[in-house]
């Protein structure tokens, strides 16, 4: 089984692992995305959420924002969509049109996230630059 990190060129994500993760942190959640041994030169990193007792020193966990580039869009906040929605001139705030702007706001922030996925990162573990493929929608 092939240990050494540094052998990784590539990793792929799926776009919706990636919008998972990205999701995740803002709520609090230390999620993370994890490359595991054997490491080879193209690697598949998945949607991980680290638990007080993982103790496997070989894995490889990378910050989702890591992978993104500096033009990505932040998530929308509800206080920050309850502040566009009180902005807006045409609308009257109300807590119905509050939630359902809201969601409509995450939904385009889910949609457009892939859209800035950076084409190369840092493996922190590594201090070496892989490239980044997405996969998926």
């Amino acid at each position: 089984m092939d240990t050494d990190p540094t052998d990784i060129r590539s990793i792929a994500i799926h776009a919706t692992d990636l919008v998972s993760a990205v999701e995740a942190t803002a709520d609090g959640s230390e999620t993370v995305l994890r490359l595991t041994p054997p490491f080879s030169g193209r690697m598949r990193a998945r949607l991980h959420v680290v638990q007080s007792d993982d103790t496997d020193d070989e894995t490889i966990h990378i910050e989702p924002d890591s992978l993104l580039t500096a033009d990505a869009p932040p998530y929308p906040t509800p206080d920050d969509t309850a502040d566009e929605l009180r902005a807006a001139a045409d609308e009257t705030y109300s807590v119905d049109r509050h939630r359902t702007y809201h969601e409509q706001r995450l939904a385009e922030w889910r949609e457009s996230l892939p859209d800035h996925v950076a084409d190369r990162t840092t493996l922190l573990a590594t201090e070496h630059d892989v490239t980044v493929s997405l996969l998926g929608p």
